[in-house]
This record gives C-alpha cells, structure tokens and sequence, in this order.
C-alpha cells in the first residue's frame, strides 16, 4: 500500500495483490541531533559502493582515468547500435499506447481526476527534465553540429581550406540544429516516458509502494521485495547519481569558465572543485529548508531568470533570424528524423556515436530521477494524455530555446568568422564550456548578462543536487517520501563528491563514462518495464469492462 502521505490510492487489482507495507524493511532510530529511516540493505549497498568508488578515484586517478577512457570508447563505438535501438524502441513503444485502447486508462483509477492545471503542469514537466544542459549546450551543440560533427555528412560551410562558402550555410545550420533536437527531443522524453509511465500506474493504480521495484512485481511477484527489488533500486541510485554527476560537473565547467570570461578567475580542475563545494554547501541549505523553503523558491526564482535571459536573447540578437532558424531547423527536424535516428547505414561516426549516443546514456540515467518527478505531478492524466504531452509540450519549450540561442550563434559566426568568439570557442580551440559567452560577447549587456548566465547555472546546480538527493532518499528508504532530511543532505554530498572525483578522474571523459557504465544496465531496466506496463495496462481494462 501507498505511504501514508501519498494521495489516497484505489484499492489494489486482483492481479496485484501483496501484504508488503511500505517501509517495512527499514531501519530507524537517533543518532545525535539525526535520524535516520532507510532501508537497510539498498542504503548499505548504494552508500558503501559510493564511498568505494569516491576513494579509489581519488587514490588512482591515472587508473580511473584509463578506466574511463576505455568505458566511454567500449559504450560509443561497440554498443552504438544497442543504444539507437533501444531509444527508438521507447518512442515507438509510447506512440503505440496512444493509439492502442490502453491510452483511455486514467492513472488513479477511472474516478481520478488531474491535480494540476494545463498550465502548471506543463511548466513542472519543462522544469523536470532540462537544467544546466540549456545553458551549456544551447550556443554549444547546433554550432558544432553545423560545422564539425557533421550529422547525416552535411557539408560543412568551411572548406578545408577554411574558406567560408555561403552557398553551404543554410543547409548547414539547419541540419545543425535538426541534430540538436534529435538529443532534446521526443527521444528522450520518451525514455522519460516509459519510467514515469510506470511508477504512475503501479503507484496510483495498483496502490504499491512509490518505487522502481514496484514496476517489476508483474514479472517477479512477492520476490520484488526481495534482492531482485534491492538490486533494481540500487542501479536507479547508481544511474541518479551518476546523470547527475554529470550535470554538476558541466555546470561548474561552465560556471568556471563564465568566472574567467567576466572576472578573470583561473580555469583549473581546482577551481571547479571550489564550485562543486560552495554549491553543494548551498545545496544542503535548500535540503534542509524542505521543499516549500528551499527547493520550490529556487525553482520559482530559476525560471523567472531564465524567461527573462531568453527573451533578452530573442530581442537583443537579430530576432527574426532567430525565429526562422528555429523553424527551419525544427521542419529539418521532422523530414530527417528517421534518418537521424537510424542506427546503421550512416557515415557520420562524429556525431552519432560522440553526440548521440552519450545522450541517449545520459537520459537513461537521469530516468528514475525524472520519471518520479513527472509521475508524481501526473496523477489523473489519462495515459493517452499523459504520453503525448510528455512527449511533445518540453520538446517544443526546447526547440524554441535551441533555436533561438543557436540561430543566434550561427548568425554571429557566418557574419564575421575573423572576429567570432563562438568559432574560436566551439571549432578552433573548443572550449565548449565558454561557448555560451561567446555568444553573448557580441550582444548588449555582456558583462550583466553574463553574470546572470553564471547565475543561472550555479541556481541549475543547487535545484538539481536538492531535487535528486530527495529522489536517491526516496529509493534508498524504501519508498517513503518524508524521510529524514539528514539522510537527503548524506545523498547531496555524495552527488558533489562524485562529480568531483569524476573531474579529477578525467574531465569530460570521466563524466561521459559514468553516464554510459550506470545507463548500460539500466537501460535493461527499463525494457523489462515496457513489459509490466503493458501487463498492468490490461489488468486495467479487463477490470474497467468488468
């Protein structure tokens, strides 16, 4: 049965009957000023495996490093076409539940009715799956795309002697922003899809505990609660916090470099450790606020931010260039999507297996942490509804935001290639994490809105600790959403702690590959889900016409 503070759930299918209580399995008590109430074998595991690999970084960077190295080139170059399969799998899957009879389910039960207004719920799904990789990858991916990695073996309008030939732009850059959609769009929010899918239904419908092992008692019945659910649950804390890691270690990249570019501050390893502490430290004030104080204020102050940041952008930039590379980009967008999404036949390695299948990782990993938000805000969403709209509303909130900021990159680059910041940040020198300030070097307001830019993400950074270390808590006290704050604030420190080992381990490389080492096993997760989906899609419609 549902924890005490979940909304009132509809008594249990006869297909999904179980004595199990939530939180039965867990350990609880003081220690000092904490508490603590975890579950005491998926706490144990995760928690003693972090710390493990937390020092073993640390003690052999070099060996981590080759380590790294030798898990990113085996993800990218061998299981490319696994990678490919398995997310185009995911969108077909979803698309197939909106035209099969299973989309008229409700989750709640025929009798629930939605919690939130179009309005609000659209923003939290904008808000559950973006962060820092707008502010990153905006300028960085449709430039880089237009010009070097090349998706589908367009030309690339800088000869090989440099050259620029204007005849080539417009493919180009259309054809650079088509790839970046492809990384932030119905692909993944597919991914999302099939995790927050199914925590909805067995939560809300089957009235089981708000957890991953939920999903799987189709499969393994009253042996989910067992080490079949215990090992489920750890590789969800595993692939949380290495997606997040992730994220944190961008972010205080592109923190460090937006420091350097307005003040002049050191871009260093060390000084981006400096970052992960000071945020983290921030972080675990807003975890100990709660939600109401800390997180939900951010959050609040984060979009406002950013709206704002956009539209300086959309009228400070040549405006009209931009709409219309965001159009053109998203018609490109529609007429090569199968292309962009086949897994063989194509000669463009540099983008598919270096851009594209390090996405496809990265969503995979950020699924528990994302699919228990979205699940969470989608409770009497008939199942119909609920997919298109995660599929579609974010997709197109991204589109916009890519194509407004990249349009605008392209615009100042083909202008003027001698003097463009964006071309010696992104193709001479690749400095990806100033790609944005380069961009905004050649608007108004550089300095203040540069600032802001570094704002923006260091805000991203703390709302994105504080939101995963309450989904990492949740999983490891299994399931209860009102655990201890002691035991969110363990999870925002372990989170800083890896990111920083991942940074000191390799950079870039070490973050790609503890994306794709987490996303390689859980991506098996979520196949075995499609299936319990579909099983309790059924039960629900022979109860439904009973």
């Amino acid at each position: 049965m549902n924890d005490s503070s979940d909304s009132e759930s509809p008594p249990m299918a006869d297909d999904m009957q179980t004595d199990y209580v939530v939180g039965q399995d867990n350990i609880s008590g003081n220690l000092g000023p904490f508490g603590f109430d975890i579950h005491n074998r998926v706490f144990a595991v995760s928690a003693v495996a972090s710390i493990i690999f937390i020092l073993l970084t640390l003690l052999f960077p070099d060996r981590a490093s080759n380590t790294f190295q030798a898990i990113v080139a085996f993800s990218t170059g061998t299981l490319d076409w696994y990678f490919m399969i398995i997310v185009d799998f995911f969108i077909l899957f979803s698309l197939a539940l909106v035209v099969l009879p299973h989309g008229s389910v409700r989750l709640g039960g025929p009798d629930a009715r939605p919690e939130h207004s179009y309005l609000s719920w659209f923003a939290m799904l904008f808000t559950a799956g973006i962060g820092i990789g707008l502010l990153f990858f905006g300028v960085l991916e449709p430039v880089y795309h237009a010009n070097v990695s090349l998706p589908l073996g367009v030309t690339s309008p800088f000869g090989s002697d440099g050259e620029l030939n204007p005849d080539a732009i417009a493919d180009a850059s259309a054809l650079g922003l088509a790839g970046t959609y492809l990384h932030w769009g119905i692909h993944g929010w597919a991914v999302y899809v099939v995790m927050a899918l199914a925590l909805g239904i067995f939560t809300y419908n089957k009235g089981l505990p708000f957890s991953i092992r939920s999903a799987f008692f189709p499969i393994l019945g009253e042996r989910v609660w067992g080490w079949w659910g215990h090992v489920i649950d750890i590789l969800a804390v595993f692939s949380t916090l290495f997606g997040l890691a992730t994220s944190l270690g961008l972010g205080a990249q592109q923190a460090n470099a937006g420091m350097n570019f307005v003040f002049g501050l050191e871009v260093s390893t060390f000084t981006q450790v400096i970052v992960i502490i000071l945020v983290t430290a921030v972080a675990l004030v807003s975890v100990w606020r709660g939600l109401e104080g800390g997180l939900k204020k951010l959050s609040e102050i984060n979009m406002i931010l950013a709206v704002l940041f956009f539209f300086f952008v959309l009228f400070a930039g040549p405006t009209l260039v931009a709409l219309s590379g965001f159009w053109s980009g998203l018609a490109t967008y529609v007429t090569d999507f199968l292309p962009l999404s086949a897994p063989f036949g194509r000669d463009d390695d540099a983008y598919r297996q270096s851009w594209t299948i390090f996405y496809w990782a990265w969503w995979i990993s950020w699924a528990p942490f994302v699919g228990m938000f979205i699940a969470r805000v989608s409770r009497g969403r008939t199942v119909r509804e609920f997919v298109l709209c995660v599929l579609l509303v974010p997709s197109l909130f991204i589109f916009i935001w890519m194509g407004v900021f990249g349009s605008t990159a392209l615009d100042q680059l083909y202008a003027n290639p001698a003097a463009s910041l964006v071309k010696e940040y992104v193709i001479d020198s690749y400095r990806p994490e100033l790609s944005l300030f380069g961009m905004l070097n050649e608007l108004p307001l550089t300095g203040l809105m540069s600032t802001l830019g570094i704002i923006l993400a260091l805000i991203f950074f703390v709302t994105s600790s504080d939101s995963g270390s309450l989904v990492i808590d949740t999983i490891t006290a299994g399931g209860k959403i009102d655990a201890p704050r002691p035991q969110r604030m363990f999870w925002a420190i372990v989170e800083g702690l890896i990111a920083i080992v991942l940074l000191i381990g390799g950079g870039l490389s070490a973050l790609q590959a503890g994306v794709t080492a987490t996303a390689i096993p859980f991506s098996i997760v979520l196949l075995l889900m499609c299936y319990s989906i579909i099983k309790a899609l059924n039960g629900e419609l022979r109860h439904l016409r009973s």
